[in-house]
């Protein structure tokens, strides 16, 4: 028994762990069957493509804005002579017509009153009784009662803005019934921020602050070719899209462009009505365009777009 512990098992042990780990070296590395060669993406972009068709495209812009006072401007004495009487104080508001200031004119003499163009509050007195006025001297600064609708737009949507009308539907949370306001203009101010303004009809109550929403219609057509907005290269007038003939090649084409509601664009002229566009533009990412791919046996398959690995 001494022999067969001491000697016989070890050996036995050490032959069965031997053939295992052959076993092992031939599974790894010497395996019966040739694998299945892996797969190797083409990355072959499909050309999603969309036809042109007839719908109807309204043309409307939603912004959101703001209530805002008017702006103060000066009140200029038109004559020469001698502040008699100041009948205002700074911050008092006044109505239409109201005596503001009194001033004795030298040659003829006379006292000529100087009275408030519009109702409005009195933000800065200039003068005092006594002080000389002469023609084009500020005498004080009047903010109007007037209000009027902000609004801060993208700087191209001023594309769309071309042509506008000169009024608005404005709309205030927990206020009065939609109301038009008019004179609607675009602003571009000196640091580049774009807004379109329009005035609050003198009949509505309103406050500074509070937050509106102005709705331009800008024009609607009916019965009009289309093409997504992602199809066209450019927009203001004119843009290039790509038409698929059917033979894999796709041919760039200069359109004429009408009118937009941000998703579809009218196309006066350029296409014809069923031919396939490319619904992208080449070169640009589509959120929602798949990516197919040769699955290396005559076939392809697709992925979502955005899907990982």
């Amino acid at each position: 028994m001494v022999v067969w512990r001491r000697w016989i098992f070890p050996i036995l042990l050490v032959l069965v762990l031997g053939a295992a780990a052959l076993a092992l070296v031939k599974i790894a590395f010497f395996p019966d069957t040739a694998p299945t060669a892996a797969l190797q993406p083409s990355a072959q972009i499909a050309d999603p493509v969309v036809a042109v068709e007839r719908a109807e495209v309204a043309n409307a812009l939603s912004l959101p804005g703001t209530i805002a006072r008017d702006a103060a401007y000066p009140l200029r004495s038109e004559i020469d002579g001698t502040v008699t009487a100041v009948h205002v104080g700074e911050g008092q508001a006044v109505a239409a017509g109201q005596k503001l200031f009194t001033i004795k004119q030298a040659d003829p003499v006379k006292n000529i009153d100087v009275l408030a163009p519009e109702a409005g509050d009195i933000t800065e007195l200039a003068v005092v009784k006594g002080q000389p006025a002469s023609i084009g001297a500020e005498l004080a600064k009047l903010t109007p009662a007037r209000y009027h609708v902000r609004a801060t737009v993208e700087p191209v949507q001023l594309y769309r803005l071309q042509g506008a009308p000169t009024e608005g539907s404005v709309t205030i949370q927990g206020g009065p019934a939609p109301f038009t306001c008019t004179g609607l203009k675009v602003e571009v101010a000196e640091d580049g921020t774009t807004s379109v303004t329009c005035a609050v009809p003198a009949d509505q109550v309103v406050f500074a602050g509070l937050q509106a929403q102005l709705d331009i219609d800008l024009g609607t057509v009916s019965d009009v070719l289309v093409v997504p907005t992602t199809a066209v290269k450019g927009g203001a007038g004119s843009g290039v899209v790509w038409i698929d003939g059917g033979d894999g090649e796709l041919e760039e084409r200069t359109i004429a462009l009408g009118v937009s509601d941000g998703t579809i664009v009218e196309v006066t002229s350029g296409v014809e009505e069923g031919e396939q566009v490319r619904q992208y533009v080449p070169g640009v990412a589509a959120a929602d365009e798949p990516v197919c791919y040769d699955d290396g046996m005559g076939g392809e398959y697709c992925e979502p777009a955005g899907w990982n690995w």
